[in-house]
């Protein structure tokens, strides 16, 4: 007995060693947070945005890091008191019965066991005066910013940054606040304030200095910039230089920064930095559907080509794998040149070689054309060609027809989507014409093509999306055993007509079928999410094919509808699953089942 004492008064001193010395607090914190009077919304904000309410989700534990999380709430809570309106709010924070902020951290308790934050809100302040002076002319200050409004410290800062933008959109890119006097009248629940600016002088562009790790040529950067030197500065001018540039899609880095000090004779000069993007870029497409097999399409982009920022795009597909029929496919190659014409426009060469074999005919295509692209907008532009087009054809007119035409390809699109892969808003129009000048007895004509397509969400932010399309064709002048097979109009398949077998749809010719002079099609989809990844799809598509030049009541049609899935895949767009069954029309082969990633529109 008497030697197992030793032992024990040892343990017990250990006990109370390790206790004092370890970390104490390591019990949970209980918490509260009133704020008697206040919205709900309000105290929201405050209990999410509090360190001490927080302290769990933050890794808090010791009563040194709550303590030190409480006084730094005194400050947090006010400023958020201010955000909202209230001007003479009273804080509270105790901890376990003790205000935080009599609490010395020399003397830290060694537990903590509750926390109590009290917040008397006080009376919500309205402006008494609100002014910012000098303005520029046709400078518009927030609505909120005005005597009788609720007084919040973000009504003051954006009337700030709205009376200096401003001065800087009227040219003085220098205009800063130069002070501010804000009063708080308790008595009356009232604050004043009054922002005074200094415009600073009107600046004009000076030089664009050109810098970073980049190959294109100095000259190339500048045509491209279209930088304004000697103009009034404007904001907007800078950012439409570096959309510019942007737009080309060489450079992974585009920054252009005003210098801090303008030169003596009121110019602005900037430093705009580079980085080029990879030279080379690889993707890959694939799309499956029942009956015409496996489509396989790759791209093979080289960027900067000859240091201009020239874009060269290669392009191939083969279609029909494992499908009904013949395989064939296509190679395009395009080269854009954004340095020859100015800022805003650019030249382009294309060329295309195609073999299309399809269950009506089969044709070869080859052609060449040179044109011009103007883009008014990163949603919008236009482009113009000319160019040679050859095919020879076999079709329901007879096998070994030949066509020569000089062609003058028009395009324009306007693409207000809020997103390119999987939109839930917004629209898209692609409109083109083609006015074609037979060579060698060819016929002359003019092939017309429109797509429009429209998305609405219904407010309810992405999760159930109306989607509708229409399409329409026309080919004006020669009749339509005058007219390649390529430039006529079938309907059927992915793009057109789900359900129905791709391009079934013409006008009988004798015992084979041709394509229609004009063409109509409708598409209608509901999409709505089952979770953040899947999405259930319905869908409805209708197609006419007419013998004349404008879609009559006696052309022919057909449908087709279904149900899909879709997966999203993130920025590639979703990963998409189609059954559909033919409604309508003679055409139909049963169930068709269509795989690819995007949208079908």
């Amino acid at each position: 007995m008497q030697r197992s004492r030793p032992r024990g008064i040892l343990g017990c001193w250990l006990l109370g060693t390790l206790t004092a010395l370890a970390p104490t607090a390591l019990f949970a914190l209980e918490t509260t947070l009133a704020a008697p009077g206040a919205p709900k919304e309000l105290v929201e904000r405050l209990k999410e945005t509090s360190s001490v309410t927080t302290a769990e989700a933050r890794g808090l534990d010791t009563p040194l890091e709550i303590l030190s999380a409480a006084l730094s709430d005194y400050r947090t809570i006010v400023q958020i008191m201010y955000d909202e309106g209230y001007f003479a709010p009273v804080v509270s924070i105790k901890l376990d019965g003790q205000e935080a902020a009599t609490i010395s951290s020399l003397t830290v308790p060694a537990q903590i066991n509750r926390a109590t934050i009290t917040v008397d809100p006080g009376p919500p302040y309205n402006f008494g005066t609100a002014v910012v002076q000098p303005l520029a002319p046709e400078t518009e200050l927030p609505a909120d910013f005005a005597p009788g409004k609720r007084a919040t410290t973000g009504a003051i800062q954006q009337a700030a940054s709205a009376g200096v933008q401003g001065w800087r959109d009227a040219g003085h890119a220098k205009a800063d606040v130069a002070d501010q006097k804000v009063i708080a009248r308790h008595a009356q629940a009232r604050l004043d304030a009054q922002i005074d600016l200094d415009p600073g002088r009107r600046l004009t562009f000076g030089k664009m200095f050109i810098h970073g790790d980049t190959d294109v040529r100095t000259r190339s950067i500048e045509k491209i910039a279209g930088f304004p030197t000697g103009e009034v500065y404007s904001p907007q001018q800078i950012q439409k230089v570096g959309t510019r540039l942007r737009r080309t899609g060489t450079f992974s880095v585009v920054s252009i920064q005003e210098r801090d000090t303008p030169n003596p004779d009121g110019t602005l000069d900037f430093d705009a930095t580079f980085e080029d993007l990879p030279k080379r870029r690889l993707t890959f497409g694939v799309e499956l559907a029942s009956r015409d097999g496996l489509d396989v399409t790759a791209t093979w982009t080289h960027r900067n080509v000859f240091k201009r920022a020239e874009r060269l795009r290669f392009e191939a597909a083969i279609r029909n794998i494992g499908g009904a029929e013949d395989i064939d496919g296509r190679i395009g190659l395009r080269l854009d040149q954004p340095d020859r014409l100015g800022p805003d426009d650019n030249t382009f060469w294309s060329a295309l070689l195609e073999r299309r074999n399809t269950e009506n005919y089969n044709v070869s295509v080859a052609s060449l054309a040179y044109g011009a692209r103007r883009t008014f907008s990163d949603r919008l532009y236009a482009e113009a060609a000319v160019g040679f087009s050859v095919s020879n054809a076999d079709d329901a007119y007879g096998d070994g027809r030949k066509f020569r035409y000089f062609i003058v390809p028009f395009r324009s699109e306007w693409d207000e989507r809020d997103s390119k892969v999987s939109a839930t808003r917004g629209f898209y129009l692609d409109s083109q014409a083609m006015p074609f000048v037979g060579v060698s007895g060819t016929k002359s004509g003019l092939r017309l093509f429109f797509d429009g397509r429209a998305y609405t969400d219904l407010r309810t932010s992405g999760r159930l999306v109306l989607a509708g399309r229409i399409q329409l064709g026309s080919v004006i002048g020669p009749p339509a055993d005058g007219v390649t097979p390529d430039f006529l109009f079938f309907s059927g398949g992915a793009g057109t007509v789900r359900g129905q077998p791709y391009e079934s749809l013409g006008i009988p010719v004798g015992t084979g079928v041709a394509g229609g002079k004009s063409f109509l099609g409708f598409s209608g989809e509901v999409r709505g999410k089952v979770s953040e990844k899947l999405s259930l799809v319905g869908f409805y598509d209708y197609g006419m094919v007419d013998t004349s030049s404008f879609v009559t009541a006696d052309a022919e049609f057909h449908s087709g509808a279904g149900i899909g899935v879709r997966y999203d895949l993130g920025g590639f767009g979703p990963l998409r699953f189609d059954l559909a069954y033919p409604v309508q029309g003679d055409t139909g082969d049963g169930l068709q089942f269509y795989l690819g990633i995007g949208q079908a529109f």
